[in-house]
Parts: C-alpha cells; structure tokens; sequence
C-alpha cells in the first residue's frame, strides 16, 4: 500500500512541477486564508478575553489544525473523490476496477495535488506559533494524542467524502452535497462548543468536524479525555464500515465501458 501511495505521489509531484506558478498560486490563496482567519481572531478578542472557554492560543491551534486538515482535503481527498465522481459518470471507472489491488485504495490515492499541502505545512506552523502563545511544551503523550486524534478526524472526513461521492453510483450529479460540506467545514474555524446544541450534533456527528478539528486541538492544548478519544476511535470505525459498505453496494449497480 505504501509502495502505491509513494508512487502516486511521486507522478503527481512530477506533473504539478510541469507548472511551477502553481505553487505561487496556492501560496497566495493560502496566504490570503491565513490572513482572514487570524483577522477573524483578533476581531473576536478585541471584545473578549476568551470565547467559550477557548483562549487566543487555544483559538489559534485549533484554527491551525483545521488549515492542517483542509491541506489534506485540498491534496488528496477532494481530487480522488472528484475523479471517481468523473469516472463513474463516463463509465471510466473500468480501469481502476481492473487493476490487480483494491479497487477503493485504488480510487482514494491515485490524484495527489502537491502544492495543496503547502496548507499542511501552514497549519503546522500556525500550531507551532500557537504552542508558543501557550507557553507550553507538547509532552510526548500529548503528541501521541493529537496524531492518533488527527489521523482518526482525517479518516472520518474521508469516509463522508466517500459515502458522498458514491451517490453518484445512484444519482447522476452530487456537486452540491459536495459542496454543502465545504460550507459546513468552515465552521470547523471555530470549537463545536460556542455553537447552538443542534448545531453541535450536526457538526459531530452527520458532518464529524468535531473530530476532525476540534478534538485534536483538545490534544494539544491538554483539554481531551478518555472518553473523547474512545468516542472518536468508535466514530472513526464504524464511517470507515459504513463507507466501505455504502462503496461496494455502488459498484453493484456500475455499468461502464466494458459492460
């Protein structure tokens, strides 16, 4: 599997490299990103002190994993699922089922924008400058933590987006159930706990941003519990079944080139 990702990634380094303006591109975009939402900050706390329990430099990791996190979706999610999404469409999916490995991993690594992880690298700084703020150190356990936390939010989010792009097996355009995620992962700028209580459930449960962003920033500010990380370990299992399940009930009903 490891051997399939690194040479995915090595053709799509190689192809984004073919135009290198690229780069400058999504540095501006980010740049412009990071802007906003550090503007967005210092609105908030030239009115207050704290924002639902949250400090400056609690705000400011959790904004620096939800760039984090977007990084990965921008790179590797939001491409992959475009491109099944495209070829179930044309009835090219043929030659991903084809291939001698598992059709899903096939379909989840095959597209990998490079200079999207330019976010990735963003975020990490923007946590780092965070720590800081906090005056403290990330102890081993809690590095521990936030990578188990941020691999299982990340995990979570590709199993929606899969469950998602899958629809297409049955419904001929889902742009927009797409697109509503993108809405609704803004929120994920801000902890699910200064939201109304429906609201909170939507965004841990139907669209797990929760787990996504705002339990790995309880990582690294030393906020998460044992219960937290169970429920997230829990969550992370079953969207994985259930995408797994949802793919392959799809594929019965494809009907491509070769049918």
């Amino acid at each position: 599997m490891l051997r399939l990702i690194y040479h995915f990634f090595r053709i799509g380094a190689l192809n984004e490299l073919q135009y290198r303006v690229n780069f400058f591109v999504q540095l501006l975009q980010s740049a412009i990103a990071l802007g906003v939402g550090l503007a967005g900050l210092g609105i908030v706390f030239s009115h207050t002190v704290e924002l639902g329990g949250w400090s400056r430099g609690e705000l400011l990791a959790v904004m620096g994993v939800h760039t984090l996190i977007l990084g990965v979706i921008k790179a590797i999610i939001e491409p992959n699922m475009a491109r099944l999404m495209e070829d179930v469409q044309q009835g090219t999916l043929d030659y991903a089922l084809t291939k001698p490995v598992d059709a899903q991993l096939l379909v989840s690594v095959r597209e990998i924008r490079v200079w999207s992880l330019l976010d990735v690298l963003i975020g990490l700084a923007v946590i780092g400058v965070a720590l800081t703020q906090l005056g403290a150190s990330l102890e081993p356990g809690q590095a521990l933590a936030f990578a188990v936390t941020l691999t299982l939010g990340a995990l979570m989010i590709y199993s929606l987006w899969l469950m998602l792009t899958s629809v297409a097996f049955w419904v001929v355009r889902v742009d927009s159930l797409l697109d509503l995620f993108g809405g609704l992962y803004l929120a994920g700028r801000w902890p699910v706990g200064i939201y109304p209580g429906w609201l909170q459930g939507l965004l841990t449960f139907l669209v797990p941003v929760a787990f996504a962003v705002t339990v790995p920033a309880e990582a690294l500010t030393g906020r998460l519990t044992l219960p937290s990380l169970a429920l997230a370990v829990a969550v992370a299992a079953g969207m994985l079944l259930l995408a797994r399940i949802v793919w392959r009930t799809g594929l019965r009903r494809y009907a491509g080139a070769s049918a």
